[in-house]
């Protein structure tokens, strides 16, 4: 179990820089999550973390100790890779004890720590198999094992499930959590994977072109996105984005290709100073729903006008493809519900007005600009 700090952390190739000033706290037994698309730094991150990487600038604390200059096995941690990397010639158990033996631990002690965690992993009928014999979900399985039985401070994965199929991944994400529950240690999680992300994390990190975009829970990155990329990485299907122009005139609105969003409270005060501007806002798939005159006041939903262009039926539920001039819209409702429409029709779709989210033209978040704002110590 360990606390880890990275205060102010850079790393350069060249003339390149390929993290930039990330600062970032993990407490004890938290499972972290960084997150971010291919390229972004965040296997780097966990690598100058592990001591695989030389940092450029910055401190790397762990427990509250400075490691820069340790080796990985004096910060005590344990990684995981996305390549399995066992020992094609050594059996299971062979595997999971190599690195105690190499630590001169007794090989009594050896067999009974790979013994128990071989049970904790439900792969103890597996222990006298070499990694040929094993699928790729139980071959995962024996390299968390060689982690785990060391018992190390701070587990790292650099995206250990990407070479699974959809179903074993989903699966092991449950043995992922599960795990984690019952080791109780520090674990932090690269993958560019939203889903691994939301359903594995205490906390995730997002991470773009080399910065932090936004730490917190998953419920708080995906509710309460602080920039355009956030909103747009995190969920699937993806946040639709429609830019539009804010009006004053009574009622105040966002106007735009064939939709029309009511604007009141704090975020018309807000959005006072871009009258006449454009706007961006993002509505997510899961907030569209059809539009029905006799129950909802057009005056208090954000409404779409548009024609259906595709269904893709998803089992329980239906993507519907619209589109409003220039641009589209996707809308997640339930396929009996879905069954209504067809390609061609001209329907209204609508959102509540509280999940809509507004951004500059810059990317930020309207929230965020008006937590700002309320932060500025008056003159």
């Amino acid at each position: 179990m360990a606390q880890v700090e990275l205060k102010n952390v850079r790393k350069r190739i060249g003339d390149r820089e390929i993290v930039s000033g990330i600062n970032l706290s993990i407490g004890d037994c938290e499972f972290m999550v960084l997150v971010g698309p291919s390229g972004c730094g965040k296997t780097t991150i966990l690598r100058m973390i592990a001591g695989l990487e030389e940092i450029t600038e910055g401190e790397i604390l762990i427990d509250g100790k400075v490691s820069n200059h340790l080796t990985p096995r004096e910060r005590d941690v344990a990684m995981v890779f996305q390549s399995y990397a066992l020992y094609p010639h050594m059996t299971v158990r062979e595997n999971m004890g190599f690195g105690l033996k190499v630590r001169g631990m007794k090989s009594e002690e050896i067999q009974k720590l790979v013994e128990e965690t071989a049970r904790m992993l439900e792969i103890d009928s597996l222990l006298d198999r070499f990694p040929r014999q094993l699928s790729g979900g139980q071959r995962q399985r024996v390299a968390m094992g060689r982690a785990i039985v060391r018992k190390p401070k701070l587990f790292l994965f650099d995206e250990p499930l990407s070479n699974l199929d959809a179903a074993l991944r989903g699966q092991m994400r449950v043995e992922l959590k599960k795990l984690h529950q019952k080791i109780k240690s520090t674990i932090i999680y690269v993958t560019h994977d939203h889903v691994e992300a939301m359903t594995l994390a205490d906390k995730i990190a997002v991470i773009h072109q080399g910065t932090i975009q936004q730490i917190g829970t998953p419920d708080e990155v995906f509710n309460h996105p602080v920039n355009k990329f956030v909103a747009g990485f995190i969920g699937s299907p993806k946040m639709n984005f429609l830019e539009g122009v804010y009006s004053t005139a009574e009622p105040s609105k966002i106007e735009g290709e064939r939709f029309v969003i009511p604007v009141s409270g704090r975020k018309a005060k807000i959005l006072a100073r871009w009258r006449g501007e454009k706007v961006e806002v993002g509505i997510r798939p899961q907030n569209i729903e059809p539009f029905d005159s006799e129950t909802m006041d057009q005056n208090s939903v954000a409404t779409f006008r548009g024609t259906v262009e595709v269904l893709e039926p998803m089992g329980w539920e239906t993507y519907i493809h619209l589109k409003l001039k220039n641009s589209s819209v996707v809308a997640q409702v339930r396929s009996d519900v879905a069954v209504n429409f067809a390609p061609g029709s001209e329907v209204t779709f609508c959102a509540p007005v509280d999940k809509v989210h507004i951004f500059s033209l810059q990317g930020k978040s309207l929230d965020v600009i008006s937590t700002e704002e309320e932060n500025v110590p008056a003159e």
